[in-house]
C-alpha cells in the first residue's frame, strides 16, 4: 500500500473497483458476523448493496437468523476478502434498519423469480424437502400473477455505520500491510499495525 487515504471510504471504493475488475464471482461478497442474545457468534456469506459515507448495506429476511440476531445485537462485523488481489477489509460498527423507501426501491430492482423467493423462503427455518420450497415458489407465483410483487413487510436492510475499518494487504515474507482507521468525531484516526 503505497498511500494510506484519509478518508476510509476513498480507500474502499478504490479497491471495490479493483476488485471488481479482477475477481471471477460476487467481488462484493462479504461475511457478515452476528452475535446472538447469549454472546454467541455466527458468521455467514452475503453480498453488499450499496456503500457511502453513512455504512454498507445489504438485504436480507429479518426473521432469519442473522435478523434476530441483529435484532438482539446491533453490532456486526463484515470481512471483504479478494483473494486474487490478496487483500481484505475487516468493518465494525453499529447496525440500523434501511428506511422503507431504501428497502422497497432495492426489492423493485431486483430480478421477479428474486422477488418471489424472497415470499416463498422462510429462511433459516427447517425445510422437508426440496418439493415444499419448489411448492412455495409455484404458489406465490400464482398469488401474484403478472402483477408488480410487493415487497414483503418481513424483507428489508440493514447498514453497518463503521466504528472501525482495517485494510489488509499481502506482501512478501508475511510482513503485510495493515491499516487500521477508527472513528474520532466527525473524522477518522488512522494506524498502521504490525502484521
Amino acid at each position: 500500500m503505497s498511500a494510506v487515504e484519509a478518508d476510509p471510504y476513498a480507500l474502499f471504493a478504490k479497491w471495490m473497483a479493483e476488485a471488481e475488475a479482477a475477481e471471477p464471482n460476487d467481488p462484493n461478497a462479504m461475511s457478515l458476523a452476528t452475535v446472538d442474545g447469549q454472546g454467541r457468534p455466527s458468521v455467514r456469506m452475503v453480498l453488499l448493496k450499496g456503500y457511502d459515507h453513512d455504512g454498507f448495506v445489504f438485504y436480507t429476511n429479518l426473521e432469519s437468523r442473522k435478523g434476530q440476531e441483529l435484532a438482539a445485537n446491533p453490532h456486526a462485523a463484515l470481512l471483504f476478502h479478494w483473494k486474487s488481489l490478496r487483500r481484505q477489509v475487516r468493518v465494525e460498527g453499529r447496525v440500523e434498519a434501511v428506511s422503507d423507501a431504501e428497502a422497497d426501491a432495492y426489492f423493485a430492482s431486483r430480478a421477479r423469480t428474486s422477488q418471489i423467493g424472497a415470499w416463498a423462503s422462510v429462511q433459516s427455518r427447517p425445510l422437508e424437502g426440496r418439493f415444499e420450497l419448489e411448492r412455495r415458489v409455484a404458489e406465490f407465483t400464482a398469488k401474484f400473477g403478472f402483477g408488480t410483487v410487493p415487497r414483503p413487510a418481513h424483507w428489508s436492510g440493514f447498514r453497518v455505520r463503521p466504528e472501525r475499518l482495517e485494510f489488509w494487504e499481502d506482501r512478501a515474507f508475511r510482513l503485510h500491510d495493515r491499516f487500521a482507521y477508527a472513528k474520532d468525531g466527525d473524522g477518522w484516526r488512522v494506524e498502521h499495525l504490525f502484521p
